[in-house]
């Protein structure tokens, strides 16, 4: 099932199911951007896309996203709940320097919260999309979507399966193929659900503007993050 996954233990200090061994201090799980508040619950990945800035940041805004310690559930309550009622949110995001859907218990533990205290407050995930093939025993889109989730972005980063390999590097054999799947189990059960892609020259972002439409989705494009100045 894995193909690159003996040149992702190499490029990243982590066990990719097991314990983080980051190094200086924990990262910020809670940070903000313009009206949105994101969740960073872990910073293990199952991709490891050649133009991501987490290969060279320590973070975004101001805001430190290395983790030495993947926070609990109950950890991202209390930092929530520290900063939901400063200001009117327009919604909650899981987004971080890492795969969120890697500890779904998490995003439904903290999603249940999120709706059971603040049942206005809209929540979306940030996704690469490996969702079903990193919780294979697990109905993963029904489970969002009972918690509380009520929006996903999907980054698909490839017009095509070898496009998508060569830009991504997927652990996964079948990563675009699931990819898709997932995006067709989340339009299906009313989730609302868009397709990201960022601007780089291996891309035909046309290609996969025809792919959502295709698929009865939104689409945006995200322009990339300089990696230097």
């Amino acid at each position: 099932m894995l193909n690159y996954f003996s040149r992702f233990l190499v490029a990243f200090p982590v066990n990719f199911y097991g314990a983080i061994e980051m190094v200086g201090e924990n990262g910020q799980i809670v940070y903000w951007l313009n009206d949105s508040l994101y969740l960073n619950i872990t910073n293990r990945c199952s991709n490891r896309c050649y133009f991501c800035f987490r290969h060279y940041w320590n973070g975004i805004a101001g805001f430190k996203l290395k983790l030495r310690n993947e926070p609990s559930s109950e950890e991202v309550i209390e930092d929530l709940r520290q900063h939901v009622s400063r200001r009117r949110w327009k919604e909650v995001v899981f987004c971080g320097f890492g795969e969120p859907t890697i500890r779904l218990n998490c995003i439904i533990e903290v999603t249940e919260w999120i709706k059971c205290y603040h049942p206005y407050l809209k929540v979306r995930l940030n996704t690469n999309g490996h969702g079903l093939l990193l919780n294979p025993e697990r109905d993963v889109v029904a489970e969002l979507k009972k918690s509380g989730v009520e929006a996903v972005s999907i980054s698909l980063n490839g017009h095509d399966e070898d496009t998508y390999n060569r830009v991504c590097m997927p652990v996964f054999n079948d990563a675009y193929k699931s990819v898709l799947r997932f995006i067709r189990e989340a339009k299906n059960a009313s989730l609302d659900t868009e397709v990201t892609v960022v601007r780089i020259p291996e891309v035909d972002i046309k290609r996969i503007q025809d792919l959502a439409s295709n698929l009865g989705v939104k689409f945006r494009v995200r322009e990339l993050i300089s990696c230097f100045y």
